[in-house]
């Protein structure tokens, strides 16, 4: 895979490595929570929809876009994942991975132009990646995906979801979003296919604010309305 378009747009977090962290917290005071509130929670709603489908502690776990490697804990945590494989662009933002988490056997940080590893992973996962991905060079780092996936292997597709009035707020507060191009669920669910991926289903969650969190409970009964502030497209690989 090249990085001559998805590295161009990407590699723009390297200005912003060393206050990725503040960046984010400054756009998500909207809402009462930070990061580890939506960390957790896309992490425990991917291992409960993997549990359902008999794919739980997978072996090999891709974090396409991996930034920081912050979701590297939960990937144990909640999925029971044996070994993760953080895949970016930026190499500000994957140098300080690599000191997050020097000594760990089970984790390894790469650029993506020197990381291909054909049917290795279980399990692909990405957030908030593709919007920050021209259209045009979307297929490319869609079908890298598919590459390192085992046949049947499953890909945890997270975006911003661009129907939440919030969402749409909270990028424009972000500096790092400010070329971003959304991509809406049914614009999702074609890509994936078109690279041939089989849906499986699409979930959306993050409904309420912290100011509203005693009605978070409804949110698993909300997961079919396409309101949410995050969307997951959860899709095979064959």
């Amino acid at each position: 895979m090249t990085e001559s378009g998805t590295g161009g747009a990407l590699a723009e977090f390297d200005a912003y490595a060393a206050r990725y962290d503040q960046e984010l917290a400054e756009g998500l005071g909207l809402t009462g929570e930070g990061k580890e509130y939506y960390a957790r929670g896309r992490m425990r709603w991917l291992a409960k929809r993997l549990r359902e489908m008999g794919a739980a502690n997978p072996q090999t776990v891709l974090d396409f876009g991996c930034g920081l490697g912050n979701g590297t804990p939960h990937f144990f945590e909640y999925l029971g994942a044996q070994r993760v494989v953080g895949v970016d662009v930026s190499d500000g933002l994957l140098d300080r991975a690599r000191a997050a988490f020097a000594g760990e056997p089970r984790v390894s940080f790469h650029r993506i132009s020197s990381y291909e590893a054909p049917g290795s992973a279980d399990v692909a996962f990405v957030n908030g990646v593709f919007h920050h991905i021209p259209p045009a060079d979307r297929a490319q780092a869609l079908a890298y995906v598919r590459r390192t996936l085992k046949p049947g292997g499953l890909f945890a597709f997270w975006e911003n979801n661009p129907w939440n009035p919030g969402t749409r707020y909270i990028m424009r507060r972000v500096s790092f979003d400010a070329n971003a191009i959304t991509i809406t669920p049914p614009e999702a669910r074609a890509m994936l296919s078109e690279a041939g991926f089989a849906i499986v289903r699409t979930d959306f969650l993050f409904y309420f604010p912290r100011a509203l969190r005693l009605l978070r409970p409804l949110e698993r009964a909300l997961a079919s309305l396409p309101l949410g502030g995050q969307y997951l497209v959860l899709c095979r690989s064959f």
